[in-house]
Formats: C-alpha cells, structure tokens, sequence
C-alpha cells in the first residue's frame, strides 16, 4: 500500500470570508483527506477581519503599543480555524483547530513583524496519528519571552511555508482568490497571463517589489528548503501556477512579469556631513528598529554635503521620521522630507541576466510615456523606478505591453 502523503494547505482570507465560504473550503479539504492523504490546514483571518480590528484600535487609541496590535489582530486567525473546524467535524469528519502558540510556533520577540525561530511539531503529529485534520490559525506565534507575536501582513502563506518544512510535508498549496501568479495584476492589466511556473528567485522579487499574491518571507523559505508551492484559486478547480527552482528549459523569458507597489513613501535627509561613516550610523539605527529599507539614493554636492533618500513602506512610516529627524539632529543634517505621492515600478526575469538592453527599453518606455523617473534600483533579474503615485498604472500597463507579457488577442 502507497504511503499516505502529507499535504499543507493555506486558506486566504477571501477564502474564508463567510459561512458560506467556509463550508465549501471544508468541502474541499475532506475530499483531500478521503484520498488517503494527511491534512493540515493554515487559515487566515476571515474577509477584512484584520483591517476592521486596525480601524477599531486606531478608533480607541491613535497610537497603539505594538504588543496590544498583536493581542488584538491575532483574534481574527482563532475565529476562522475554529469555524472551519466546526464546518469539517459536522460532515462527521474528525478535526482540530488551534492556534499558533498551541502547537509550538516560536519566535523572536518583535511584535508585529516576528519571525519563526521553530515550531514544535509533537501535538501536530498527535492528532494527524489519530486520523484527524489539523487546522491551525496563520500569522500568530509565541515568542521567546511567551507573548503573542504576529508575523506581518500576509504572514499566514509564511505560517503554512514553515510548517511544511516543520514537518516535511511532500506538497505545499497556497489557495487564494486568483488563479495563480500573472504577468502583472490582472486587476489593472485586463490581458495579463497566467504562469504555469515561476522560479522562487523571480517570484521573491515580484513579491518584494509589490505583488501581493504571496508573502516575500514565504518564498524565501520555501527556496531555502527548496519546497515546491501551488499557488491557486480556492474558488475553481483550474491548475494554478507552480513556484519551484529553476525548471529544464533551453532558455528562460527575458521578462517574466511586472508589478506595482504604493504602499511606500520616500524620505530624504538633506546636507548631511560627506564623511565615512555617517550612512552606515544611520541605517544602523533604522535597522535597529525593525525598520525595513528599500530603496537608496545619495548624491553628493561641490560643497561636499550629500543629500540621502530612501525608500520604506508606509505602515513603517511615522516611526522611521521619528528617528530619521532624531539622527538628523545628532549629526548636525538639514530638515528632513517626506513623500507619500510616489510608487515603484518592477520588471522581473531570471533571463535577464544573459540580455542586454532591458534596462534601456525600460527607460525608453518610460520616457515615451512622459513619466518622469526618480529612483532607480537594479538586481541581476529586476530593474525598479520610483515615479509619481499617478503615473504607477500606466507605467505598468506600458511596460506589461513593451516586453510582450499579455495574452495574445
């Protein structure tokens, strides 16, 4: 007789957003589990649950401690993995729900933004001896100092990645409400395409870059450990697209996709001394703080006074001023900027490092669009420009067109 397989599904938040939504996700992993395989299960919060609770605590207090963010948002994870269990034992199909602390997610002890130091697998394998379905709440841990700690927005797809690692699992599968990974939002371009496949490097700097359909710490585990994800709709039975390491092919596409991100700001340091040393106390005190850094710009003037500008996301925003301006006045620097009307542009592909020209039909598309560029950051497989926040659909839209990534008409 085969060996039952060991199989890690994720639920999104869409996907579990209503009763009706929950039970047809019940649906889906029974019929999973009654073709022999063990199951378990990561969901996230219901619909805009994590949202809602944000607005709520902003309503109550402007400037909420990060510890009580975590105690409230990851409520929102218990709800769901106690509702589906419900949804799955009512069919007469034996199942559990916990949640993160309960079988032994461990982290460091950043509030918000904690990272998976081990998980405990021991109760997990309990239950999936006794013939049950595992169904644990994503984005939640405990850490070293036993508090709760949650993982970031879309830190459930991490949640799920960890897990299969954890505990080996032969298949890991991310169910969203999008078919799979596109050429660019299919939101915003209407002939975008689906990947059958995209290699985790590409797919980690899509999603750094601004694509939402996963979590960047997810696929950076997920490529350590070389697990193979499915990413696919929980709404339809249509393959999705598979994340792995580089597949057998003669010659990889120039340009696999293109993204937008404007969830960030840029800020600018003016007149800060030219000498050694001044950049690297800065960003280590940013760093210091969990402050996540994209991109950098500095330029230098005749009187030996530079000007540095750096890009961050804007949930990080008033924290990084705050200590932005307190460094500023320590090191003697000019007034400190701010701007929240920008957007960042990406093409991505594993193929350019063997082609030349990407950038300059980049910047050509660009220029011929009259969209002024305002930072320019380069990898070996992605270019990416700061622009105007009213510019960023229609140079995503050009770019998707210049490099040929739609659908054929």
């Amino acid at each position: 007789m085969a060996k039952s397989k060991l199989i890690v599904q994720k639920y999104g938040g869409s996907s579990v957003a209503n009763a009706v939504r929950i039970e047809k996700v019940a649906q889906r992993i029974i019929s999973c589990a009654k073709r022999g395989n063990r199951v378990v299960v990561v969901v996230s919060a219901m619909g805009d649950t994590t949202d809602d609770l944000i607005s709520l605590a902003r309503q109550i207090n402007s400037h909420p401690s990060e510890r009580e963010m975590d105690m409230l948002m990851s409520t929102g994870e218990q709800i769901s993995c106690s509702l589906l269990a419900m949804a799955i034992d009512k069919r007469k199909v034996p199942a559990i729900s916990f949640t993160g602390p309960q079988v032994g997610i461990i982290t460091d002890t950043y509030h918000t933004q904690a990272k998976i130091l081990k998980i405990e697998t021991e109760r997990i394998k309990k239950e999936l001896t006794r013939g049950k379905i595992v169904i644990v709440a994503g984005f939640q841990g405990l850490s070293t100092a036993l508090e709760i700690t949650t993982l970031g927005r879309g830190g459930s797809d991490l949640s799920a990645v960890a897990m299969a690692v954890a505990l080996g699992a032969d298949l890991c599968e991310i169910y969203t409400d999008v078919e799979g990974i596109y050429t660019a939002d299919p939101r915003i371009v209407k002939n975008a395409r689906k990947l059958s496949y995209i290699t985790f490097d590409e797919m980690l700097e899509l999603a750094s870059r601004g694509a939402q359909v996963m979590h960047t710490r997810a696929v950076e585990v997920a490529k350590k450990f070389n697990i193979p994800l499915s990413v696919r709709s929980s709404f339809s039975k249509k393959e999705g697209t598979i994340i792995m390491e580089n597949p057998s092919l003669i010659e990889e596409p120039v340009v696999r996709g293109v993204a937008l991100a404007d969830n960030e700001a840029k800020i600018t340091i003016c007149n800060l001394p030219d000498r050694p040393g001044i950049a690297a106390r800065m960003f280590k005190e940013l760093a210091c703080k969990n402050i996540n850094i994209d991109m950098i710009v500095q330029n230098v003037s005749h009187k030996r006074n530079t000007d540095i500008s750096f890009t961050v996301l804007k949930k990080d925003l008033a924290k990084t001023l705050k200590i932005s301006r307190q460094i500023a006045t320590k090191i003697g620097a000019g007034v400190v900027l701010c701007d929240e009307t920008i957007a960042k542009v990406s093409v991505v592909g594993v193929g350019m490092r063997s082609h030349s020209g990407v950038a300059a039909r980049c910047f050509s598309v660009l220029a011929k669009n009259k969209i002024n560029i305002e930072m320019i950051s380069t990898s070996e497989i992605s270019i990416s420009c700061v622009l105007k926040k009213s510019s960023g659909k229609k140079a995503l839209k050009a770019l998707h067109k210049a490099f040929n990534l739609g659908l054929e008409k």
